[in-house]
């Protein structure tokens, strides 16, 4: 198995949306604002080579969106799935599986494209299955006022109609050992119904892509939750627990969100689980 960042954009939003109750004096010593309180954001990926499989987790917001719409979302850098891609050696063709943690605006847009002539929507990976689960993709196509501007149907339903939709089989419980991709999955409520938080064993440890879990460093402490978290309440064991975890067994925690930080690990204090160490992708895998 081998294991590459897939780097698909980076973006600016509002650090109080992103910190939730937590006052800007604190978060801002981590995640520094600029003038109109906007913090940086990536939107990394993760490609899985493993055998004759090519997983793609998640896909960022892709460019199909209009200029009104990139236009509150602050686009920065030069980043994009195809030059990530190609740098790495691949194509978006070569994908075989696209593994979505959750079906939000920034973490499945690159899923869908414009077609040829512009007259409607196909999948971006003719060659993928696409992965969710079916709660969730219920959840996203019936959305909550709270969560209807983040799932956009340009960015879900073309799935569903390519024939390329599949949905993870899930456990009667938060956890599954090994989904049909090979790799575990830990389902979280807090942020938006059944996200999936992939655990993927690579060598002698555990690399876990942290979706919207844990956005960037910044939000380890406990009470860091989102504003964007539809139930924080859940938010907070669902951390608690993972967390937890991932200090006792020393995971890899690979950050989606963090434009700064790639690749942390995480350790036991008197104050609760706080930073160990912090690695870019090169050198862990």
């Amino acid at each position: 198995m081998k294991l590459y960042p897939i780097e698909a954009g980076n973006f600016k939003l509002d650090g109080g949306a992103m910190f939730g109750v937590v006052p800007k004096t604190i978060w801002n010593k981590t995640n520094p604002a600029d003038e109109n309180n906007l913090i940086d954001i990536a939107a990394r990926c993760l490609l899985i080579e493993d055998g004759n499989r090519l997983i793609l987790i998640d896909t960022g917001m892709g460019n199909k969106q209009s200029e009104k719409f990139f236009g509150y979302y602050s686009l920065w850098g030069n980043h994009s799935i195809d030059k990530s891609l190609e740098k790495n050696g691949f194509h978006r063709n070569d994908i075989t599986d696209v593994f979505m943690t959750h079906l939000h605006f920034d973490h499945c847009g690159g899923s869908v494209q414009w077609n040829s002539d512009k007259t409607g929507y196909e999948v971006a990976f003719k060659n993928a299955k696409f992965w969710t689960n079916d709660n969730h993709w219920d959840w996203a196509t019936k959305p909550n006022p709270r969560e209807k501007a983040s799932f956009l149907s340009e960015n879900i339903l073309p799935m569903q109609e390519s024939g390329q939709l599949n949905f993870i089989k899930r456990p009667e419980n938060d956890f599954l050992p090994e989904s049909e991709l090979g790799f575990g999955i830990f389902f979280a409520d807090g942020h938006t119904e059944k996200m999936m938080i992939p655990k993927i064993k690579y060598n002698d440890t555990t690399i876990c892509f942290m979706a919207d879990l844990l956005p960037t460093a910044g939000h380890i402490p406990l009470p860091y939750v989102m504003g964007y978290d539809t139930r924080p309440l859940l938010t907070l064991p669902e951390k608690a627990k993972f967390l937890t975890e991932a200090a006792d067994n020393n995971y890899y925690l690979v950050l989606e969100h963090d434009a700064h930080n790639e690749i942390i690990t995480v350790e036991n204090t008197e104050r609760g689980v706080r930073l160990k160490e912090v690695f870019e992708c090169g050198e862990i895998f």
